[in-house]
């Protein structure tokens, strides 16, 4: 592809993507396919020679569209849909222009600097404590993008897991890591992620699942209670995630009250200083060592899992200066007042529910006659293909959470 192709080819494919967006209302949200659908339709080989862009295009429509899921159709809402947006786009083909592998600060420090930058850019934006802020003076804080919000959970847990581990070791010489690693416990709220219990068992701690109140949140009183009874078991709090807006119901835990616990208990709730990741996460090979290594800047592969790292912060340059912190801020508030308005909507029908107080932009709910209801979808569902049984009855599609909120109000 020589550069009048790669000029011809660009241009096809942004006209392709705002076409998509622009008729996504239209398309079914859920595809019309089989699994194993898309071998049928390529060779079981890679080419032995060149195929032409034009061929290459018109498999986007032939091979790919049909087993789409549309993510951020209007009609979707199985999931909460991805960030998206114009200028994300153009940051995504900047940053596969550059092709960086951003390891540490001398790989690319443009890469470094600016997502030192726009993460105080956001702790800004947030009202986050000045603690938390590359820029504070005499603060060891900052901020990092990972890939996704999985991996931030598992990267806290065994952050937390080393700083605990550390200061056992330190105080009781005669301990072995493993007889500290198997009392460990991580603690979350019924409602949180399934990616909490599953960094726990990633990191081999021990899970334990906390009750929540009337507004599914966990309250301080609660993780006293159980934080006891595992030190009288024997057990070593380690560390407490708290949901911030859980998936299934938007609900947030009562954090001054968690943080009080978590403080008299010396059990992990945030970090204050990023020495703490980093010690989690630091090996220095020769062949990564550089002059600069531990000044003003950090090689942010000491704060993440995997050792590269894409040019992820234009993305959110892109977004910032494109739209501003109002913009951005109009944008969630005008969610939010919809969310109200189907709220109110939903309590005026005969026939539907709230039912979880509305947080943010998240309207939870259900058929009156829920527990019929499902019972009679879950028989339907049971040989269908799709990943909720209602999505598979109409492009609209119900959340999969319908089932969780059946359990948490089963006595409804």
């Amino acid at each position: 592809m020589d550069d009048d192709q790669f000029r011809e080819a660009g241009h096809q494919l942004l006209d392709f993507a705002l076409s998509y967006f622009n008729g996504l209302r239209n398309r079914p949200v859920l595809p019309d396919v089989a699994p194993g659908y898309l071998a049928a339709l390529v060779p079981p080989e890679a080419p032995q020679e060149p195929d032409k862009w034009e061929d290459i295009f018109k498999d986007i429509e032939r091979v790919i569209l049909p087993g789409m899921t549309h993510w951020h159709s209007p009609h979707f809402h199985a999931y909460f849909p991805t960030g998206q947006s114009p200028p994300s786009l153009l940051a995504d083909m900047l940053s596969s222009t550059f092709a960086i592998v951003g390891f540490t600060w001398i790989a690319s420090p443009a890469n470094t600097e600016l997502e030192m930058v726009v993460m105080d850019w956001l702790g800004k934006a947030i009202d986050l404590p000045k603690h938390f802020l590359f820029s504070t003076p005499g603060i060891n804080g900052g901020g990092v993008i990972q890939s996704t919000a999985s991996e931030c959970t598992l990267t806290a847990v065994l952050a937390a897991k080393t700083k605990v581990t550390t200061f056992l070791l330190q105080q009781n010489p005669s301990l072995t890591p493993s007889q500290v690693w198997d009392k460990l416990v991580v603690y979350a709220s019924c409602q949180a992620h399934s990616s909490v219990e599953r960094a726990a068992l990633l990191a081999s701690v021990r899970f334990h699942v906390l009750n929540t109140d009337d507004k599914l949140a966990v309250r301080g009183h609660t993780l006293r209670a159980v934080v006891q009874e595992d030190r009288n078991l024997g057990f070593i709090p380690m560390t407490m995630v708290a949901t911030l807006g859980t998936t299934n119901s938007c609900a947030f835990d009562n954090l001054e009250e968690i943080g009080v616990v978590c403080k008299l208990s010396a059990c992990s709730f945030s970090f204050r200083k990023r020495t703490d990741i980093e010690e989690a996460f630091k090996v220095n090979p020769l062949y990564l060592k550089h002059d600069n290594e531990g000044g003003k800047v950090p090689d942010y592969r000491h704060w993440t899992i995997p050792l590269g790292r894409r040019f992820r912060s234009l993305k959110l340059w892109f977004v910032f200066r494109c739209y501003g912190v109002s913009g951005l801020q109009a944008h969630i508030r005008r969610q939010i007042d919809l969310a109200k308005e189907f709220e109110q909507l939903v309590k005026e029908h005969e026939h539907f529910e709230v039912v979880v107080p509305v947080t943010m932009a998240l309207v939870c709910f259900r058929y009156k006659e829920m527990q019929v209801w499902v019972m009679e979808r879950a028989e339907a569902a049971a040989s269908a293909r799709s990943m909720t049984e209602a999505e598979a009855a109409a492009s609209a599609g119900y959340p999969r959470t319908l089932n969780l909120q059946l359990q948490v109000y089963g006595d409804k």
